[in-house]
């Protein structure tokens, strides 16, 4: 055994956080790299050391395998932790620690090669005889051949790039007549993120689950699995929700997907931690779908029910130890769920939302992995998953009812969340159920983005008395010898303030008129609500609406305010002396809807375009995003310039609409 006394974590965010946390606790002397972005990150700040490895983006920092190995060296680390994504599925990166004689805690290079790359695994996987997925997984690459094959397997056809994961470089075909182009797609997608444009293809299992079991191998050929997870609650094939166990298994089904898990496993000499992940479908047979070799995002869970901690089991095994568990050992206790929070606008498509944090706020109520604080930022060179909520209960749900609690009591201010979408999710009689399959969130929510209808008055009026009552407080510090008690008081009759609050395209005005000190009537229009302020923090207030009472968490910036509300989420400016502003654009003005890298533009000066035409690539966040035109027209103007960053609401291409449109609008 090899102890390990310095460990560089080669991530950042969450995961570089939660492996330094163990680390920590055993003693172990850490080290953090870290880009321009991070430089104030928390990961470097809870780091022994940290060392600088490049500018903000991850080919120039993150993923420099040279310049990881020598802030290895140089900060005398004896072992690297990879955590997920980044370099800790490449095989290179598992063979340069070795070649340094530093630990690479992960499996060994053979292991990675092989389960890395979904085309061999899958050809491993069917001679060690685990259940796959019908396909094709060959060497030829043409796109003849990839067609050819597609028209073989039929539709509905999964377009996969063979190296990574995450959802990238991966369509789905219900239409043959869309093979090409999706090939082309997935291709250019894991060209970029992967640096490899080979693809499998694969007849698409409609509505199963997403169930994947946690193994575990030492050096002295010792191999477990530690239960299931199930993540088939996905976007974009992404994961958004996953629990512990599956609701649908069975000590039988569990048995037999544990025993494919390991053969698996030890099909390619596994070391250390890794899931293997299978399609369940509602027959319950399951089918091989690919091996993570590293830790997962939702680890988690798998410690909640087990009582394992899996980074100090890597640690362990990587140090050359016994596993010092057998199959027998392991036993599942209760029910855990975790949500993946996203800075990201769910009523626009998902897409990625960046900026400055100006108030984090987890809940005491949960586990809580993070890599974000108040006062930071949210970057858009990096994924936009921020943290991870995690709940345990005796019984699935309670764990779903706690998460619920515990997101209605979180706040992530500055960038736009999906808190109110995961609560909502949690909600549906189907998730309620234990039903949830892949089809879950375009079942409930469709294809695009998600609406979750307009705010109850009661939510502005909130929003009115604590800005009410925030800019009387200020006015008190700045005026001399005011008694507090003579706040909200006036010998002239009742107070009256007004704000016009916008929120995104709505804008109302709102009357708050003061009854007595601490209790008001709020209307606007028709509708009216009667408003007791309870108490008030700085970033907290406690409220009685119409008889109910209410908790907010809020953030002030000056005329805008966040407030996060039990079930919803509220962002208000208050337009109140401001003049009203032009239009900055309309349909014919194309801007960039994220900060991020133009990948294309496909269309030039003079062409016509017309509504639902592709004009742009975005790639973001890791993901492609295609722009298309809003109106029938003429490009006018090319602002922007492909393969250059470019920010948010940076001019892309201006269009002229046709004169038809022009008159109707």
């Amino acid at each position: 055994m090899t102890r390990i006394n310095t460990l560089l974590v080669a991530n950042r965010g969450e995961i570089a956080c939660r492996v330094m946390r163990t680390a920590k606790a055993q003693g172990i002397r850490t080290i953090a790299v870290y880009s321009d972005a991070d430089a104030n990150a928390p990961h470097v700040k809870m780091a022994d050391d940290a060392v600088r490895i490049g500018p903000a983006p991850v080919n120039e920092s993150y993923l420099l395998i040279d310049k990881i190995i020598q802030a290895a060296k140089d900060t005398g680390a004896d072992a690297v932790h990879p955590g997920y994504g980044f370099l800790s599925e490449n095989a290179a990166f598992s063979k340069a620690c070795a070649d340094a004689d530093i630990i690479f805690v992960g499996p060994p290079e053979k292991a990675i090669d092989v389960m890395g790359d979904k085309a061999r695994s899958k050809r491993a996987m069917i001679a060690a005889g685990v259940p796959c997925v019908p396909g094709y997984q060959g060497d030829d690459q043409a796109d003849d051949i990839l067609i050819a094959e597609a028209k073989k397997i039929g539709v509905p056809l999964m377009v996969k790039a063979a190296a990574g994961g995450g959802g990238r470089g991966m369509r789905l075909v219900h239409d043959l007549e869309n093979v090409a182009n999706a090939i082309k797609l997935a291709r250019s997608e894991a060209e970029n993120a992967f640096g490899n444009g080979e693809l499998i293809l694969e007849k698409a299992i409609i509505k199963p689950r997403h169930v994947e079991i946690q193994v575990f191998a030492d050096s002295h050929g010792n191999t477990i699995h530690l239960g299931e997870r199930d993540c088939s609650v996905q976007r974009r094939h992404q994961k958004v929700i996953e629990e512990a166990p599956c609701p649908v298994m069975t000590p039988a089904l569990r048995k037999q997907m544990g025993a494919a898990a390991v053969e698996a496993a030890k099909a390619v000499d596994y070391i250390g931690a890794g899931t293997v992940e299978f399609l369940l479908d509602q027959s319950g047979s399951f089918y091989f779908l690919e091996m993570n070799t590293r830790l997962q995002v939702e680890h988690p869970v798998t410690e909640e029910v087990t009582g394992v901690d899996l980074v100090a089991l890597q640690l362990k095994v990587a140090s050359g130890d016994l596993l010092g568990l057998e199959q027998e050992d392991i036993t599942l206790t209760g029910h855990a769920m975790e949500v993946r929070l996203y800075a990201e606008d769910p009523a626009d498509d998902f897409l990625p939302s960046t900026g400055p944090v100006h108030l984090w706020k987890p809940s005491d109520l949960s586990r809580v992995d993070s890599g974000i604080e108040t006062g930071g930022e949210v970057s858009p060179f990096y994924d936009s998953m921020v943290a991870k909520i995690i709940t345990h209960g005796a019984t699935r749900d309670e764990a779903r009812r706690r998460m619920i609690k515990a997101l209605s009591e979180t706040a992530l201010f500055g960038p736009k969340t999906n808190r109110d979408f995961l609560i909502d999710a949690l909600d549906k009689p189907d998730f309620v159920k234990g039903e949830a399959t892949t089809a879950f969130i375009a079942e409930n929510y469709g294809e695009g983005g998600v609406d979750l209808g307009a705010h109850d008055f009661a939510a502005y009026a909130i929003a009115a008395v604590i800005h009410h009552k925030l800019r009387q407080q200020a006015a008190h510090h700045l005026a001399l010898n005011v008694n507090p008690e003579m706040l909200d008081w006036s010998n002239t009759g009742a107070l009256e303030t007004v704000a016009q609050y916008a929120d995104g395209e709505d804008a109302q005005t709102i009357h708050v008129h003061v009854d007595k000190p601490s209790h008001y009537r709020v209307r606007s229009g028709e509708e009216g609500a009667q408003v007791e302020l309870i108490s008030i923090t700085a970033d907290h207030a406690k409220l009685r609406v119409d008889g109910r009472t209410v908790d907010a968490i809020y953030y002030d910036d000056h005329r805008t305010l966040y407030l996060a509300l039990p079930t919803r989420s509220l962002t208000v400016t208050d337009l109140t002396g401001l003049s009203a502003m032009e239009d900055a654009g309309g349909g014919g003005t194309v801007v960039a809807p994220m900060h991020g890298l133009l990948l294309e533009i496909l269309v030039e000066a003079g062409a016509r375009v017309a509504k639902g035409d592709k004009l742009a690539v975005l790639e973001a966040m890791k993901m492609q995003h295609e722009i298309l035109a809003e109106i029938d027209g003429t490009v006018e103007t090319i602002a922007a310039t492909a393969g250059k960053q470019i920010a948010a609401d940076d001019l892309i291409l201006e269009i002229v609409a046709d004169e038809a449109e022009e008159t109707e609008s």
